[in-house]
C-alpha cells in the first residue's frame, strides 16, 4: 500500500492542485449573482415539465412557444426503452412515460411519430397506463381520462380531524401537507380540465380504464395494514356522496383558510411545484377570477420556476438559492483556506435576513414553545425552514467569524437553538419536523410513493451533530449531541455505510456521518469510523472516482452496486475519508487525480447524472451546483491538509 500511495502521490503537483482549486474558485465567483448569493439549475425528471406543459391546457392558457421548447427537452431525455427514465440513464418507469407521452400529445406532437409509437408501445408492453402511480392517475381522472375511483378516497373533512385521531395532516411530512390540502379540494369538487382540442390517452390503456376493477398499490405496500387501509378506501369510494354537506362546506374553508395562510407570496405554497400547481387549480376549481391576487401570485410563482433556453426549456420542481449559496460558501471557505473573502461576506450577509425569525411554521404543532431560528431551502418559506440547511449555513457563519469575518453571533445561536428543539425522541432529527415517523401511514392508498413522512434520518442527523461539534459542544456535555450521535451509530449498516435520503446515496449518507463523527471521536465513533472508510476505498470505480445510482434505493437493495463516477459523489468520498483521518491514503490520491483531470476549461465539472433524491424510488434530483462547489471543497481540502501539520479536518463539514 505504501508503495501504490507514493506512486500515485508523485502525479499529483502542488501546483496541479493550486492551479484546479484556483480555477474552479475563480468560476464560482463567476456565477454569484450581483446580491451575492448563488442559485443553480435544480433538474428532476420529465414529469415536472410535462406536468407544467398540462397545466397550461387544463386552464386552457396555451403558450406555444414555450410548449414547443418543452416538447424538444422531453424528446431529448427520452431512454433507449421508448420511455423515460426517473434519473439519467435510468430504467423505464411508467408514470414519469406517460406523463412525458400524454404532454407531447398535447403540446401537439404526431402520435404516430416514431419517438411517440415507441413511448406508445413501451407503456403498454408494461401493462398500460393503469399501472400508473397515485399522482399519476390524480392528473388523468382532472382530464376525465379515467374515473375518479382510480384515485384514493381522501375527503376533505381530513382538515376537520382531531389531532389524536390516526391520520392528521400534523402527522404527514410537509410537502405531503402541502400538495395534499389542495388535492382535497379538487378530489371533493371533481373539476375537469378545459383541454380545448381535447386531447386523450386512450390509446395507453390495455384495458379500458372504465373496465378496471384494481388499481395498483406501491411495491412497499405489503404488511397487513395496506389490507386495512384498502378497505377503508372501499368504503369511502361508495359513501362519499352522503357525507352531509355543512361539514363539508367548513372542510372547503379550512383548506382554503390553510392554503391562503401560506401562499407565500410569489414563492409559492410550500415552494415546490407539485403543490404550487394544485394551489391553482383549487383556486379555479372554488371560482376564484384570474385577477384575484392570489391567483396572479400563484401563477407567478409557477412560471419562477421555468427555465428557457434558446432550443429547449423545463420546469423546475423548486429553487435552492439558500442551499447552493450555503455550500458555495463552504467551499470558497476552503478554498481560501478558512479566510472569509468578500463575496463570502456578501454571501452570508444575503442569507442573514432569510433566517425565519418570527413565523411559528407547520414544525410548533410538535414543538410550541420552540422560538423559530432556521433558514429554507428557497428565497422564502417561512413555515417550512429545514434543518439542513440551517446546520448548514450556521456551519458556514461559524467558520467565517473564526477566519475574520463578520459576526454572526445571534443568527448562529437562535439556528443552533431551533434545531436542538426539534430533535426527535429517538435522538435523530427530521428535515422539516420532530417525530414526524407515523410509519403506519405509508400505507394509506394516497402514499403509494411511500414518502408520506418525515423521520430522522442519518444525513441530517450527522449535520445536526457537525454543528453542534464545530459549535463547541461535546458528548460529554451536552446530552442532545450525545444522544444525536447514538442515533447514528445505531443507524449505520451492517457493511459500513449509511443511508442517505437526501443524497444519492449511501456515499452521501456515509460522508454526512464521517464529517459528524470526526468532531466526535472516542472509542465507540473509531470502529464505526474505520468501517465506513473502508467501505468507501471498497467500492472505489477503476478511474479512481465514486459512483452510486438510483438502483440503490430499490427496496431488494442488498449491497452496493457499481455505477459510473461522477464529480459530486466522488467529493463527497473523498471529503468523508478525509475527515476520517485519510488523507494519505492512497484512493484518496486516486480519487483527487480523477477530480483535477476531469476539470473544464471553465473550472466546473461536467456531470449529467442525478446525485441527489427527492423521494426515493420515485423521484430524483440533478444540481447542477454540486458539480460545481464539492469538487472544488474536495481539492482544496486535499491541498490545505497535505500543507497542515496536524492533517485533521477541524470543521464539520
Amino acid at each position: 500500500m505504501q508503495a501504490a500511495e507514493a506512486s500515485l502521490r508523485t502525479r499529483l503537483d502542488p501546483a496541479d492542485l493550486d492551479g484546479a482549486v484556483e480555477a474552479g474558485r475563480s468560476a464560482l465567483l463567476k456565477a454569484q449573482r450581483p446580491d451575492g448569493h448563488w442559485v443553480f439549475e435544480l433538474e428532476a425528471d420529465a414529469t415536472i415539465p410535462a406536468e407544467f406543459a398540462l397545466l397550461l391546457h387544463y386552464f386552457g392558457r396555451s403558450r406555444p412557444a414555450l410548449e414547443a421548447k418543452i416538447a424538444v427537452y422531453l424528446r431529448r431525455i427520452q431512454g433507449e426503452h421508448g420511455g423515460w427514465p426517473l434519473f439519467h440513464d435510468g430504467a423505464f418507469d411508467m408514470s414519469a412515460s406517460v406523463k412525458a407521452y400524454f404532454a407531447l400529445k398535447m403540446i401537439g406532437e404526431d402520435p404516430d411519430a416514431p419517438h411517440m409509437a415507441r413511448a406508445r408501445e413501451a407503456i403498454l408492453a408494461r401493462g398500460g397506463a393503469a399501472q400508473s402511480n397515485v399522482f399519476t392517475r390524480f392528473q388523468l381522472a382532472l382530464y376525465g381520462e379515467v374515473p375518479w375511483r382510480a384515485t384514493p378516497s381522501m375527503p376533505v373533512e381530513i382538515m376537520l380531524l382531531p389531532r389524536w385521531f390516526p391520520f392528521h395532516l400534523d402527522k404527514i411530512s410537509y410537502w405531503a401537507r402541502t400538495v395534499l390540502v389542495p388535492l382535497l379540494v379538487l378530489q371533493v369538487l371533481k373539476p375537469k380540465a378545459v383541454n380545448p382540442r381535447g386531447i386523450g390517452v386512450a390509446e395507453l390503456f390495455v384495458t379500458p380504464p372504465e373496465d378496471v376493477r384494481r388499481w395498483p398499490r406501491g411495491a412497499h405496500q405489503t404488511s397487513p395494514w395496506a389490507s386495512v387501509f384498502g378497505g377503508i378506501d372501499a368504503v369511502l369510494q361508495r359513501s362519499q356522496h352522503l357525507f352531509p354537506t355543512a361539514p363539508r362546506r367548513k372542510a372547503i374553508e379550512r383548506a382554503l383558510a390553510f392554503v391562503d395562510e401560506r401562499l407565500n407570496g410569489e414563492d409559492g405554497l410550500g415552494a415546490i411545484y407539485p403543490a404550487m400547481a394544485n394551489t391553482v387549480m383549487m383556486y379555479d376549481a372554488l371560482g376564484l377570477p384570474d385577477d384575484d391576487p392570489r391567483v396572479a401570485k400563484a401563477w407567478r410563482a409557477l412560471d419562477r420556476l421555468i427555465i428557457e433556453t434558446e432550443n429547449e426549456a423545463y420546469c423546475q420542481p423548486c429553487l435552492s438559492p439558500v442551499w447552493d449559496t450555503a455550500l458555495a460558501s463552504h467551499a470558497l471557505l476552503e478554498a481560501e483556506n478558512g479566510a472569509a473573502s468578500a463575496p463570502v461576506a456578501e454571501a452570508l450577509e444575503w442569507l442573514r435576513p432569510l433566517q425565519v425569525l418570527e413565523v411559528k411554521g407547520d414544525w410548533a404543532a410538535r414543538r410550541p414553545d420552540v422560538r423559530p431560528g432556521g433558514w429554507a431551502f428557497q428565497y422564502a418559506n417561512p413555515h417550512y425552514p429545514d434543518l439542513d440547511d440551517t446546520a448548514v449555513v450556521v456551519m458556514a457563519m461559524d467558520r467565517a467569524r473564526a477566519g475574520g469575518g463578520q459576526t454572526f453571533d445571534e443568527a448562529v445561536a437562535r439556528g443552533r437553538e431551533w434545531i436542538e428543539g426539534l430533535q426527535s425522541k429517538n435522538g435523530g432529527f427530521g428535515a422539516f419536523d420532530a417525530d414526524n415517523d407515523f410509519q403506519y401511514l405509508n400505507h394509506i392508498p394516497f402514499a403509494d410513493h411511500g414518502a408520506l413522512l418525515d423521520p430522522p434520518t442519518a444525513d441530517v442527523s450527522a449535520r445536526c451533530i457537525s454543528m453542534l461539534a464545530q459549535l463547541g459542544a461535546t458528548t460529554a456535555t451536552h446530552p442532545p449531541l450525545a444522544r444525536a450521535v447514538r442515533y447514528l451509530l445505531d443507524d449505520q449498516e451492517q457493511d459500513g455505510s449509511w443511508f442517505g435520503r437526501w443524497g444519492m446515496n449511501y456515499i452521501y449518507g456515509t460522508w454526512s456521518a464521517l464529517c459528524a463523527l470526526n468532531l466526535v471521536r472516542d472509542e465507540e465513533t473509531e470502529p464505526a469510523m474505520r468501517r465506513a472508510a473502508d467501505w468507501l476505498i471498497a467500492i472505489q470505480n477503476d478511474d479512481g472516482g465514486w459512483g452510486e445510482g438510483g438502483e440503490s434505493y430499490k427496496l431488494a437493495y442488498k449491497g452496493y452496486e457499481p455505477a459510473p463516477s461522477t464529480a459530486s459523489q466522488t467529493a463527497w468520498a473523498l471529503l468523508g475519508l478525509m475527515a476520517a483521518g485519510l488523507h494519505g491514503h492512497a484512493a484518496v490520491a486516486r480519487g483527487i487525480e480523477y477530480l483535477v483531470n476531469r476539470q473544464g476549461e471553465d473550472g466546473f465539472w461536467q456531470e449529467p447524472h442525478h446525485t441527489a433524491t427527492g423521494f426515493p424510488r420515485i423521484f430524483y434530483l440533478r444540481y447542477h451546483g454540486y458539480s460545481k462547489y464539492f469538487p472544488l471543497w474536495a481539492i482544496a481540502r486535499y491541498r490545505n491538509l497535505l500543507a497542515s501539520n496536524s492533517g485533521a479536518v477541524a470543521v464539520g463539514m
